[in-house]
């Protein structure tokens, strides 16, 4: 584990032996942070992607917010599944990944004391959902960008975990998807987002600006102590 301190922020590049299998991921914890979002990708490389590590630097930016960047998948499963679609078509895999990430973030003494929320993009938001299910009191929140819901739609009615789902304007078919599923998840938290113009990737301008402002605004309010959340409520609506 290598451990880097600037300006009070702690980062570290992590190790997670799982077996045989050793996952990799970036944590930044700045100063006062009170919950940590877990940006899980279907890959083994989409931590070194700028656009992922923009997206962490944006939350990063609200108070109160540390970040892991982590891929689910090893860069030899990746090359596998660049073939084969085997690992990231396996909802249940992908989950199993990141449960024992949420368990690891429980048990290292740098990170126990933060409440954990996801941020799960397309198969990966799948993946956050059967996490949370699997260990409700240990996630506080999840967002999920244009994520393939129809993958987990057996399982979201008994989902309680406060879910925000957002979808760009010009993604038609993720759009119709995330109706369904936002009518099924059971909580009374839950929220769908539509960017005006944006694609499924949000290459857009301003486009992924806005993915981190709504998404730093539901991880506040529900990552954050119970005597501070009321006032995170009194600032929404989101749109």
């Amino acid at each position: 584990m290598n451990t880097k301190e600037s300006w009070n922020v702690l980062e570290q590049i992590v190790t997670i032996d799982l077996g045989f299998v050793r996952l990799k991921g970036e944590l930044i914890i700045p100063p006062q942070a009170q919950g940590i979002v877990v940006l899980a990708h279907c890959s083994g490389s989409s931590r070194y992607s700028n656009r992922n590590h923009y997206l962490a630097h944006l939350l990063r930016q609200q108070e109160g917010l540390a970040t892991m960047l982590i891929d689910l998948l090893t860069e030899e499963e990746e090359a596998i599944d660049q073939r084969t679609q085997h690992f990231s078509c396996d909802i249940n895999f992908l989950a199993s990944r990141l449960i024992s990430i949420t368990q690891w973030l429980f048990e290292n003494h740098i990170t126990r004391h933060l409440k954990v929320g996801y941020f799960g993009v397309e198969r990966g938001s799948c993946a956050a959902f059967l996490a949370a299910l699997a260990c409700p009191m240990n996630v506080g929140a999840i967002v999920c960008r244009s994520g393939y819901t129809d993958l987990a739609s057996e399982n979201l009615s008994y989902l309680q975990t406060p879910t925000l789902l957002i979808v760009g304007g010009n993604d038609c078919s993720i759009i119709a998807m995330n109706e369904d599923a936002v009518t099924e998840i059971s909580t009374q938290h839950k929220q769908l987002e539509i960017i005006p113009g944006a694609s499924h990737k949000f290459t857009e301008p301003g486009a992924m600006e806005e993915v981190a402002r709504l998404a730093s605004q539901w991880f506040k309010c529900y990552l954050t102590p119970f005597d501070q959340r009321e006032l995170h409520l009194h600032a929404m609506p989101l749109s």
